[in-house]
């Protein structure tokens, strides 16, 4: 059976997404590779409504274009509140795109993710940007550092199952 996952990192200026598949042979057995990955962005001197305009269209196309099974998105964490309702525009966004493409989403706290791909929640980005590299086969770290946060979000959403 397989299953593609796309994982996103929220975000205005940038938000990265990656795409893996998953192909189960057994009981315990599958085979992970990356699909596709990078990133949505836009400049900070366009317009916010602009901006929202992109990442809607830009997702749209992504989605048309790989016809995932299943999102995860990384749950908004941050501490300056100006930044956070931008990026939750952002992701106010991404809820509408995968609602229009009637797409089941889980999400997931930073901590999740961490402990998911590390075994503990205060891993830190190298440490996580190490575990997709290991997770996917890869010769090196995804980039830019958003791509790489999405992909990890997918390998979450797999690693934890949930529907």
């Amino acid at each position: 059976m397989k299953q593609r996952i796309l994982g996103l990192d929220p975000g205005l200026a940038i938000l990265g997404f990656g795409l893996i598949d998953v192909v189960t042979t057994g009981d315990r057995d599958a085979q992970v590779t990356v699909v596709d990955y990078g990133i949505i962005e836009t400049p900070a001197k366009t317009p916010v409504g602009q901006r929202l305009c992109t990442i809607y269209d830009d997702l749209h196309s992504l989605i048309q274009q790989w016809q995932p099974d299943k999102v995860a998105i990384e749950k908004l964490f941050f501490y300056r509140m100006g930044n956070t309702i931008l990026v939750a525009q952002a992701r106010g966004v991404l809820m509408l795109v995968l609602s229009q493409h009637q797409l089941p989403s889980v999400e997931f706290t930073p901590a999740q993710i961490k402990q998911a791909l590390t075994g503990h929640g205060n891993a830190d980005k190298p440490e996580v940007q190490t575990a997709v590299m290991r997770e996917l086969s890869l010769d090196s770290i995804p980039r830019p550092d958003d791509a790489a946060d999405a992909l990890a979000v997918a390998l979450a959403a797999w690693f934890r199952r949930e529907e």
